[in-house]
């Protein structure tokens, strides 16, 4: 993810209300900043629950080691498993 706009925190303030529904067209990332550093960002919520959905698995230290397992067995072309003979 990345930073798609930089806004003064005086722009934020008067124009909060536009750059929230902005959201509503895209799923830009915008920095606020104070004398030209940035020191927030705002997203929209459905960006911010999957950063906070990929922080979960991404600590979650079996499934990191399926993923891994799983992305080793792909590199080296090893054959996938067919579901439906499992069960």
């Amino acid at each position: 993810m990345q930073i798609e706009s930089y806004i003064p925190i005086t722009k934020a303030k008067s124009q909060l209300l536009n750059v929230i529904r902005s959201f509503d067209k895209s799923e830009d990332t915008i920095a606020i900043t104070k004398n030209g550093i940035p020191k927030a960002v705002i997203m929209s919520m459905e960006q911010y629950e999957s950063i906070c959905e990929t922080i979960k698995i991404m600590s979650n230290k079996d499934i990191m080691q399926q993923i891994s397992s799983s992305m080793k067995e792909i590199q080296e072309k090893k054959p996938l498993h067919d579901l439906e003979n499992i069960v």
